[in-house]
């Protein structure tokens, strides 16, 4: 009988979890370890920060699926792995403490045979002084600030409808923040809805971000087949945001916040302030602070963990310039060098190198976009590291063959704004592969036959349609398994 224990249950753990139940004989243990009690289907919360969605429509509760499928499932925040086991048991084991009003505070010892780490990351919004929903900004990173933020979204659109104009500032709310392609989504949608209301005389919309360019999307940015042509995708950002009467700061790093006012500077080494009356700001992203242990007590958090907080997998780590980097350097199974029945999903792997290139400006402030993990790569990490481990069970030996290097493989994003079947308008982005590879594709880096940006309301009806796909397939309803990652 096997153990696999699963930290964490967003995109990347809950679909390991279910993949690992469904090719697992039930004399084989599965075990979800995660402090949330519910799932959320995060690429919807734009909606839920816009007010066309509640809360309730993009998430659902763990334990009723985890139950019907005979999954083991655990409210619990993780704090240390220990690999080697301890006190003479050589029985690896993570050590957990129960958040759950039933049971909050007490600690238990889990062991396993496998482990991935799905955890996600720590979303740091103190690495920014100022930022936060708890402080002056917003956020739309989980259903609950998305909720918050909808909320105070109402109060500046109701001083536009008397007539008092409102500035809002969306982007990246640190100089290495990711997940830009969210809160470019809400800019869009912010400008849908003031538009809707013929508020836009009253609304200085600004886009803030710490790409070198537009539509650099932490990925190096790309060349896209549009109509027939090949553009860039800065061309296409930038068209979509003049389209919606958006403005833009690019090559700025936001350092502070106050109520009503944002610092930042720009590569060039100047310092800036912006006035505004709401925003939504993206933090850094980092590990959640997992410790690690060998069998004597020996702090090895620093061997298994990049300084990032994020796993060490079977990349390279080396930290060569970064005109040196290719596709090779991205891991393939996830698995950690040290101990190889350990694997990291999702957000929770170290990158090995930046995909866009370092910036900094003249001070020595970085200004650029960390690697993106979320969505579709996601997914089929940790489908690929659960049929890995599928595998190894069932030959008795250690099977690799599954492989999902992002270096390989392609991803699709479609940027939405507004709601409903009749009204609204998408941008649907596609690109292969997610790293570029200019040694195979020397002229644009990617496939420019599978690197498409179209837009029209045809990609908002495909996120709508995702919206409800992707929760039934989370929620292991019949056949489930044929909707792919």
């Amino acid at each position: 009988m096997a153990r696999i224990v699963v930290l964490g249950a967003g995109i990347s753990g809950h679909t390991a979890a279910l993949t690992l139940r469904r090719q697992l004989n039930k004399k084989h243990e599965v075990i979800v370890i995660s402090p949330n009690s519910n799932y959320q289907w995060v690429p919807s919360n734009i909606w839920v920060g816009i007010g066309q969605m509640t809360p309730k429509q993009v998430t659902f509760p763990f334990e009723p699926v985890y139950k019907k499928k005979g999954i083991d499932y655990k409210q619990a925040l993780a704090k240390s792995i220990h690999p080697e086991g301890d006190n003479g048991n050589s029985t690896p084991f993570v050590k957990i403490e129960y958040v759950s009003e039933s049971n909050a505070g007490i600690e238990e010892k889990v062991e396993f045979d496998y482990l991935i780490n799905a955890t996600g990351p720590k979303l740091s919004f103190d690495a920014t002084p100022g930022l936060g929903p708890d402080k002056f900004s917003n956020s739309v990173c989980t259903y609950g600030h998305a909720e918050e933020a909808w909320k105070n979204l109402q109060i500046s659109l109701k001083k536009m409808e008397k007539g008092e104009k409102q500035t809002f500032l969306i982007g990246t709310g640190h100089p290495g923040a990711t997940c830009q392609g969210a809160a470019f989504e809400y800019a869009l949608n912010i400008a849908f809805e003031i538009n809707k209301r013929n508020l836009l005389d009253f609304a200085d919309i600004v886009w803030i971000t710490n790409e070198y360019e537009l539509g650099d999307f932490g990925m190096g940015g790309a060349f896209i087949k549009k109509g027939g042509y090949v553009t860039s995708t800065r061309i296409f950002t930038e068209s979509i945001l003049a389209e919606y009467g958006i403005r833009w700061i690019k090559r700025a790093g936001v350092t502070k916040l106050e109520k009503g006012k944002a610092y930042y500077e720009t590569l060039d080494g100047e310092k800036h302030s912006i006035d505004f009356d709401f925003s939504m700001l993206i933090p850094a992203f980092k590990g959640p602070g997992l410790e690690a242990y060998d069998k004597n007590g020996n702090d090895i958090t620093n061997k298994i963990f990049a300084a990032n907080g994020f796993m060490k997998v079977d990349a390279d780590y080396s930290a060569k310039p970064y005109e040196q980097w290719s596709v090779e350097d991205w891991p393939e199974v996830y698995q950690n060098p040290d101990y190889p029945f350990m694997f990291a999903s999702g957000i929770a792997f170290a990158p090995p190198h930046s995909i866009s290139k370092p910036m900094e400006s003249k001070t020595g402030l970085k200004i650029f976009p960390a690697p993106p993990r979320t969505g579709m790569p996601s997914g089929v990490i940790g489908k690929t590291i659960a049929m890995n481990i599928v595998d190894t069970i069932k030959k008795g030996k250690l099977s690799l063959k599954h492989k999902a290097s992002m270096g390989r493989m392609g991803a699709a994003c479609i940027v939405s704004a507004g709601y409903g079947i009749r009204h609204g308008s998408a941008a649907t982005l596609t690109v292969f592969p997610v790293i570029p590879d200019y040694k195979k594709y020397p002229l644009w880096g990617r496939d420019i036959r599978y690197t498409v940006g179209e837009p029209g309301l045809a990609g908002h009806w495909i996120k709508l349609l995702l919206h409800f796909m992707f929760l039934y397939k989370a929620k292991a309803k019949p056949f489930w398994w044929l909707i792919p990652e």
